[in-house]
């Protein structure tokens, strides 16, 4: 779709309109999630919810947009289009779980150290006589 450079020119500025419309709201929504433009709203714990849910999708509109529009790939065939969005759908999601591993290592970290610091009897070598290892008996003679 070939269009003459007044109207693609006017095709840019109506977008860069409409993602600058798209932040304000992003702005708007952040600061009255943090109780900036509606005190006492920050103590209320389902609404954070409902906010970052409402900026999740709105980043993802602006990402829709800039890549359909900017980066022309509504003007591509399907197949193209499709071979762009799924290595994308799975570096979010390899993201998401790069986060919930380091967070269960962060939830687990006093443990280890818990683990780290207990001392390890020592043990005689007359205990270890007749032990199986691997299928092996080892026995020491002291």
């Amino acid at each position: 779709m070939a269009h003459s450079y007044e109207e693609s020119i006017k095709l840019v500025y109506k977008g860069l309109a409409l993602l600058a419309v798209v932040t304000l709201i992003e702005v708007f929504f952040s600061l009255m999630g943090k109780g900036h433009v509606i005190s006492g709203l920050e103590d209320v714990s389902w609404l954070a919810y409902v906010i970052g849910l409402v900026l999740i999708v709105l980043s993802l509109y602006k990402a829709y947009f800039i890549i359909y529009e900017f980066m022309h790939m509504r003007y591509e065939v399907k197949g193209l289009a499709l071979s762009v969005l799924l290595p994308t759908v799975l570096l979010v999601w390899a993201i998401i779980a790069f986060f919930q591993e380091g967070t269960a290592w962060k939830q687990r970290r006093q443990q280890i150290e818990d683990k780290n610091m207990e001392q390890v009897e020592e043990v005689k070598k007359d205990d270890l006589q007749g032990l199986l290892n691997d299928g092996i008996i080892i026995e020491f003679k002291g």
